[in-house]
């Protein structure tokens, strides 16, 4: 089982990686590209991506299995990380 800090920790890198593909005009970002960039286990991207949906963050597209199929930022996730940018973290990812 992992940590809160783990679990924090794993939802600031999705963001991270989504807003780097965004800035890359690349505003969808598949979860194998995802996992395979992050490294991490299927049950943690997709507890990652569950909670950053349900936050109105990123927006998710579910395979069968309930793995991310695809995912990206949100208006939402896209001011959180303007803002973090710009001022530091602006508030935990609980």
């Amino acid at each position: 089982m992992t940590t809160l800090r783990e679990r924090k920790t794993y939802r600031k890198s999705v963001l991270r990686q989504l807003y780097g593909a965004m800035e890359r005009n690349r505003p969808e970002v598949s979860g194998a590209a995802l996992r395979e960039a992050l490294r991490l286990p299927d049950d943690d991207l997709s507890a990652a991506c569950a909670y950053l949906a349900d936050e109105g963050l990123i927006t998710v597209e579910w395979t069968s299995h309930k793995t991310p199929a695809t995912v990206s930022l949100s208006h939402e996730g896209i001011r959180y990380m303007e803002e973090e940018e710009e001022w530091g973290d602006p508030r935990p990812s609980e």
